[in-house]
């Protein structure tokens, strides 16, 4: 047996195995591009490694693909062969148990397996980071938030993964409303990790949610090497600069960036496909011509139709559909999403599908269909419990936008303004370009139809 670069037993003999696993598990820390090769190195080297195999799984399912899920099944029934076969240390069980647990439909077992984890081996940054991605797809902010803190303490100077813990502790304080900690936290893990493209990434967040678009983008600046060295996480931070340059009004910066990085590649990742269609949306929400850029991504959402796998990504396969006009595909996802909602005590995801995901998609495709009211009811319906759908503040805006703009449409003005206002709190109490336009909006239909807050009856 021979330690990790953390001091803790590995059931590897080879010490060339525990030098790529020491990689491996760094890169993954970093979103690098180049984990997946340290990976297959790890397992050409120790075949019966019964925890690579379930790392190996673990990474498939966190795609979101239902393709991936009969290569995590394959990875789960190696590992468990090898942990039968070897000697793998009560360490490595555990995360045979957690693909385990996520094959049958229950992630949250997963985290489980996870804390059980760093209660005995606190320093096990992968375990840390694994159950910091695992809640983030299930909207455990809180989760992120406790499970990162209880860790603290163990990570000191020598640790190798302290900036990254840093980084990680920085998005859990921002989702959870903390942004001076947060952008603190954030600038910390950089400095000790200058790859850490998740904690640069959870102060571009800061920005967003406190309105400082501009700041924002000076942060960015000039960092490009903490997150162009990433696997497809890399358009995920184009897209906050974009984002940030749509803020500040500068259609043509944005659509710069959308061409030559954030869809540059037309990928068939669903955070990618996410990037792209809600900032398409929130474009067309400005009154933007987009042109033809809805189509790549409806041709890839139409062979998504059937995913299943997260409603977070079937939410914005739906945008796609819907932007690209794809309305045979639209009606087929919705008797999918349907058909799902009556299995919701089947599985934590087929939960998610029932609440929010089928009232968020009604909403949607009433949106797509110019039915207002309908769009502002089923929206307006699911915000309240959004957070499930998993995805941060800001990637969930879009449909906090969509609500608020199919309120407005529907001459619900009140509760447009009252949804504008919850939305301000969450962001500081300040108001961002999209906010401020909105105000004006229903400040103006008041003007024209009165103060009855509604449409005047026809």
């Amino acid at each position: 047996m021979r330690n990790d670069q953390f001091g803790y037993d590995t059931s590897l003999s080879s010490p060339e195995a525990v030098e790529a696993w020491d990689a491996l598990v760094l890169a993954f820390l970093a979103h690098a591009a180049v984990a997946p090769d340290h990976l297959g190195k790890v397992l050409a080297h120790a075949p019966d490694f019964a925890m690579a195999h379930a790392v190996k799984g673990l990474f498939c399912m966190m795609l979101g693909r239902s393709e991936m899920v009969e290569t995590a099944r394959a990875a789960h029934e190696a590992a468990t062969l090898c942990a039968g076969q070897g000697e793998p240390t009560a360490r490595e069980h555990g995360y045979v148990r957690a693909l385990g647990a996520w094959l049958g439909g229950r992630p949250t077992e997963a985290v489980r397996e996870m804390e059980a984890i760093l209660t005995r081996w606190p320093e096990d940054a992968l375990a840390m980071k694994m159950s910091h991605a695992i809640r983030f797809i299930l909207g455990d902010n809180k989760g992120m938030r406790a499970s990162v803190e209880a860790l603290l303490p163990a990570y000191d100077a020598a640790n190798p993964a302290r900036g990254y813990l840093f980084g990680c502790h920085a998005f859990a304080l921002e989702e959870t409303g903390e942004y001076g900690r947060a952008e603190t936290a954030g600038r910390l893990g950089l400095s000790l990790s200058p790859d850490d493209a998740w904690g640069l990434h959870a102060v571009a967040h800061v920005f967003d949610m406190t309105c400082n678009s501009r700041a924002g983008l000076t942060w960015l600046e000039g960092r490009e090497a903490a997150w162009t060295h990433c696997n497809n996480f890399r358009y995920h931070v184009w897209w906050h600069k974009a984002l940030m340059h749509l803020d500040q009004g500068e259609i043509d910066a944005v659509f710069a960036l959308y061409d030559t990085e954030v869809r540059r590649d037309h990928t068939d990742d669903f955070r990618d496909i996410s990037n792209g269609a809600s900032m398409l949306m929130r474009l067309e929400l400005e009154g933007v011509d987009v042109g033809d850029r809805w189509e790549e991504m409806a041709e890839i959402s139409e062979r998504r139709t059937e995913d299943a796998c997260l409603i977070f990504a079937d939410l914005h396969y739906l945008l796609a559909l819907i932007g690209g006009k794809r309305e045979s595909a639209v009606k087929h996802m919705m008797t999918r999403l349907h058909a799902d909602a009556k299995r919701a005590n089947t599985s934590d995801m087929m939960a998610r599908m029932a609440n929010p995901g089928l009232s968020a998609a009604t909403g949607l495709e009433a949106f797509g269909e110019g039915d207002y009211k309908t769009a502002f009811l089923n929206l307006g319906r699911a915000r309240h419990s959004m957070q499930l759908a998993g995805g941060s503040h800001a990637q969930r805006d879009v449909f906090e936008r969509l609500t608020i703009d199919a309120g407005i449409r529907a001459g619900f003005l009140d509760e447009a303004e009252t949804i504008l206002g919850e939305r301000r709190a969450r962001r500081a109490g300040k108001l961002d370009g999209y906010a401020s336009a909105r105000l004006d909006l229903i400040a103006g239909a008041r003007t024209a139809w009165g103060e009855a807050g509604r449409l005047p009856a026809e």
